[in-house]
């Protein structure tokens, strides 16, 4: 599922219109960037957290030229399954 068709299951679901739920989840997906932007992990209790981590730099290989690279520290986000989650993926 994208996040077109989340948006039109949910309007149907709630009764709201498209257009008022696709502003709501732009929103909230605007929120969880800016958030782990500032460094914050966001906590959605039942869905899971999404958090920022650091990727240690590292040495690495062109693929092209076999040279040794230095691949520098950089931070990614993460997910990490809520319990609630994990049971539902299992059942």
């Amino acid at each position: 599922m994208n996040k077109t068709e989340l948006v039109v299951v949910l309007a149907q679901d709630l009764n709201y219109s498209v257009k008022e739920v696709n502003d709501l989840v732009g929103a909230l997906v605007d929120k969880v960037c800016e958030t782990l932007a500032s460094g914050e992990k966001v906590v959605i209790t039942g869905l899971g957290t999404f958090e920022v981590r650091t990727r240690v730099s590292r040495r690495g290989v062109n693929p092209r030229t076999a040279e040794t690279i230095d691949i520098p520290e950089q931070r990614t986000p993460a997910f990490k399954a809520g319990k609630q989650l994990k049971e539902a993926v299992k059942a």
